[in-house]
């Protein structure tokens, strides 16, 4: 092997170079892991308040008021009046907003660098099934996500057509989201960005546990047990509501 400019003491003393192979990242990468990390279980809480807020659509209207729509106004109204009524979300939004960058950010450096480190050696047949193809295809489910977020928000968060209903009313929650699923197109898309949250977030769960430190065998079969059970649960119920608005059972 050739060594551009190489040190000839170091040569003499039965070295290489003490040159760096690779600069030195200006973010560790450690530093990296851990805020995805950080991150990632940030949003699966996230994703788990959201299914269970949104799993209102099932109960029945208390004083002419769907149950629905009142989670939404409490989430509007969250802190007042400590905090004028809206500003709360906003900072949630903008919290959420810094951590999809964090993560997205993080993800992007972090192939970047392990492709430049492995150069062209790729490592094969290490695990199977669906544990293997979840750890493949991360990078594809998170740009999936990504491009699912910036389309729920324009459809149910801010009313936006053509990607929103016809019939979008700020305020009336349940009557949107009824209104949006009774279109198959619109929860085809939903089911499948469902999926795709399933397999990043099994995969994102346990790789958190590995980039926090958590080696005890104990804390690791819960992290496993999480790391299917909360993606499923969450996923099961988001597929459920858009399907049962479509096929007519809620209306």
């Amino acid at each position: 092997m050739s060594v551009k400019n190489p040190d000839r003491e170091a040569l003499a003393h039965g070295r290489i170079t003490n040159e760096t192979i690779r600069p030195k990242p200006g973010i560790p990468s450690w530093a990296l892991k851990l805020t995805m990390a950080i991150t990632g279980l940030f949003f699966a809480l996230f994703v788990v308040g959201h299914m269970a807020g949104n799993l209102k659509l099932y109960l029945p209207a208390h004083d002419g008021e769907e149950a629905l729509d009142a989670y939404g106004a409490f989430l509007r109204s969250m802190g007042d009046p400590l905090i004028p009524s809206g500003h709360l979300l906003w900072i949630i939004r903008i919290v959420l907003l810094a951590c999809v960058i964090a993560h997205i950010y993080g993800a992007f450096a972090l192939t970047a660098r392990s492709k430049a480190a492995r150069g062209k050696f790729k490592r094969t047949n290490l695990m199977g099934g669906l544990d293997s193809f979840a750890t493949k295809t991360m990078l594809v489910t998170g740009v999936v996500l990504l491009l699912f977020i910036v389309f729920h928000i324009l459809d149910l968060t801010m009313g936006v057509q053509p990607v929103a209903p016809e019939a979008f009313v700020h305020g009336a929650v349940k009557a949107n989201m009824i209104a949006t699923f009774s279109r198959w197109p619109v929860t085809i898309i939903y089911v499948v960005a469902m999926l795709c949250l399933f397999l990043h977030l099994t995969h994102g769960i346990r790789l958190a546990a590995s980039d926090l430190g958590i080696t005890g065998a104990k804390w690791r079969e819960v992290f496993v047990i999480l790391a299917y059970v909360v993606p499923a649960v969450v996923c099961l119920a988001n597929i459920v509501m858009p399907l049962s608005v479509a096929l007519g059972w809620v209306s």
